[in-house]
């Protein structure tokens, strides 16, 4: 049984997340803390639930997802986990930071590239790599089919869709994603969107303006 905790970091506003199962091994899914105020609250929160960070996981690297890497990489000794098509998102981002008023050191350790159907396991439990680009050129989703939890980036929000006018997006992609992948699954997995509330698939369905 997982547990989602979310963060809500940067003056960007981008949510992180932290998923962890009953032996609290966690997955920390696109840091964004910026702050060292930031970074204080997410470690607070570890360590008072006693957890054991285990995976360091992008859904795509646009700055304010990336933000915390390198700090989570440092505190806790976790190799970044992306997929291989956002790597140059990755090493870009900080001149994005830069043009942001926003700059940072960027992450600089490993990286493991992760593929469509990949299975991540945490502990018992598993989370399924789905290939969603469109907002970024490889931006992927995590799916826990057991619990019907998506943990979606910037591909699909509550009655909106991920932005498109950013370098190596593509609308019709991003469309061509969200109805070819996210469709699919069933109505009542809940979305946690990197930006913003919580919605489900069947709401999104039905509500969503960008796809009727």
């Amino acid at each position: 049984m997982l547990t989602l905790k979310v963060f809500t970091f940067s003056p960007i506003r981008e949510n992180t997340y932290v998923l962890f199962n009953e032996q609290r091994q966690a997955a920390i899914i696109d840091p964004g803390c910026y702050f060292s105020a930031e970074e204080e609250m997410l470690n607070n929160y570890i360590q008072t639930q006693g957890l054991h960070p285990t995976l360091l996981l992008n859904t795509h690297c646009h700055l304010d997802h990336v933000f915390g890497n390198r700090w989570v990489h440092e505190t806790y000794g976790l190799e970044l986990h992306i997929h291989a098509g956002e790597k140059i998102m990755l090493e870009k981002a900080p001149i994005s930071g830069e043009n942001w008023g926003l700059p940072f050191t960027n992450y600089d350790g490993p990286l493991h590239f992760l593929k469509e159907g990949d299975r991540i396991a945490l502990g018992n439990d598993e989370l399924l790599v789905i290939e969603t680009p469109g907002h970024s050129p490889a931006s992927i989703c995590f799916y826990c089919e057991a619990q019907q939890i998506l943990i979606a980036g910037d591909v699909l929000f509550r009655e909106s869709i991920g932005r498109t006018d950013l370098p190596g997006a593509n609308h019709e992609v991003l469309l061509n994603s969200i109805r070819e992948k996210l469709w699919k699954l069933p109505d009542t997995a809940a979305v946690y969107p990197g930006h913003g509330m919580p919605t489900t698939i069947g709401y999104e369905k039905i509500n969503n303006p960008h796809l009727q």
